[in-house]
C-alpha cells in the first residue's frame, strides 16, 4: 500500500497553493491529485496553472491526476471538464458522472473519486469496463463493505481509501459560505478564501458537527485511519488518501509508513472513524 494525497478541498490563495505544491515536490508521496473539486467560482487558479503544477509534480517523480468538479451545474463547467479530460497527459479522477461519461467517450482511463455513489461490484466491473482503472471508495462505507466486495471477486482494480482529512458528505446547490455571509451565491465575492478550512458549525449544545465549505458540507472532526494501516494492506487496498487541510498534511502522507506519522498525529478524541466500523460517522474510535 502506499500514500495518496488528494486535492484541496478548500479556497486558498495562489501563492499558498503554489507553496503547498512546491513542498509536495519536495516529499516522498508517490501519488498527487489536484485541481478545483467544489466551484468553478473559485478562480485563484485556472487550467493552465494546474497543468504548471501538474508537469512540475511529474518532473520531480510524481504520479499526478487531474480531479474534476463534483457537481456540474452550468455549461461553463462542462466546457472546462473537457479540457482537463482532454489534457493528454494526465488521467483524471471523475468526480461526477458526467465526467466518467466524458472520458468513456474519448476511451480514455480515468479513477473514480469519492463522491462517486459505487456501492456493489456490479456497477464497478461496468465502471472498469468503461475504463475505470482505480476507485476511492465512497466515505459512508465501512470496511465490512470492502471486505464484501473484495470477497466477492478479486478486483482487476486499485482500490483507495480516505484514511485522514475531514470527510466529504454532501453538495448542494446552495453556498452556505456566502450565505451565512448575507451573499448570494452568483455574487459570492469568493468569500469562501477567509475560511482556509472551511465554517465549523455547532449544536445548540455547543457540540462540534459539520464543516460547511462552500456548497460542500464536511465533518466537524477528521477522520484518522492511520492505525488501521496494517489490516488495510492485508485487505488489499492499494492507496491511503490523505485529504489536505494544510501544509502539515504532507508530513502526514511523507511519513504514513515509517511509523512516525501515527504518533504524531493521531488523536483518538479529534477523529470521527464510525463509518469505516460500520457505525455511525462522527463517532470517535
Amino acid at each position: 500500500m502506499k500514500a495518496s494525497l488528494g486535492p484541496i478541498q478548500y479556497c486558498w490563495p495562489k501563492e499558498k497553493i503554489n507553496e503547498f505544491y512546491t513542498q509536495v515536490a519536495a516529499s516522498n508521496i508517490p501519488l498527487v491529485y489536484l485541481g478545483e473539486t467544489i466551484c468553478s467560482r473559485r478562480r485563484e487558479l485556472k487550467f493552465a496553472d494546474y497543468m504548471d503544477l501538474a508537469h512540475m509534480l511529474k518532473a520531480s517523480g510524481k504520479e499526478v491526476v487531474i480531479s474534476t468538479l463534483a457537481l456540474l451545474e452550468a455549461p461553463s463547467e462542462f466546457t472546462e471538464l473537457k479540457k482537463q479530460v482532454e489534457n493528454g497527459e494526465f488521467t483524471i479522477e471523475a468526480n461526477d458522472i458526467g465526467a466518467v461519461q466524458a472520458a468513456k467517450e474519448k476511451h480514455l482511463p480515468f479513477i473514480c473519486g469519492p463522491t462517486i455513489n459505487n456501492y456493489n461490484l456490479a456497477s464497478l466491473k461496468l465502471l472498469h469496463q468503461w475504463g475505470m482503472q482505480r476507485f476511492v471508495m465512497p466515505v459512508e462505507l465501512s470496511k465490512h463493505w470492502l471486505n464484501h466486495v473484495i470477497a466477492e471477486e478479486k478486483p482487476t482494480f486499485e482500490i483507495e481509501v480516505l484514511g485522514h482529512g475531514f470527510l466529504p458528505l454532501a453538495l448542494s446547490a446552495r453556498c452556505f459560505t456566502a450565505r451565512q455571509q448575507g451573499l448570494v451565491k452568483d455574487k459570492c465575492q469568493t468569500i469562501c478564501i477567509e475560511n482556509p478550512k472551511g465554517i465549523l458549525v455547532q449544536t445548540q449544545e455547543s457540540q462540534s458537527l459539520l464543516r460547511l465549505n462552500g456548497i460542500q458540507t464536511q465533518s466537524a472532526a477528521c477522520i484518522d485511519l492511520t492505525s488501521e494501516i496494517a489490516s488495510m494492506d492485508k485487505m488489499g487496498i492499494d492507496y491511503f488518501r490523505v485529504s489536505p487541510s494544510g501544509i502539515k498534511c504532507i508530513e502526514k502522507a511523507d511519513n504514513l509508513f515509517d511509523g512516525a506519522s501515527s504518533v504524531q498525529y493521531q488523536n483518538a478524541d479529534l477523529s470521527c472513524n464510525g463509518y469505516w466500523h460500520q457505525e455511525a460517522g462522527f463517532n470517535h474510535l
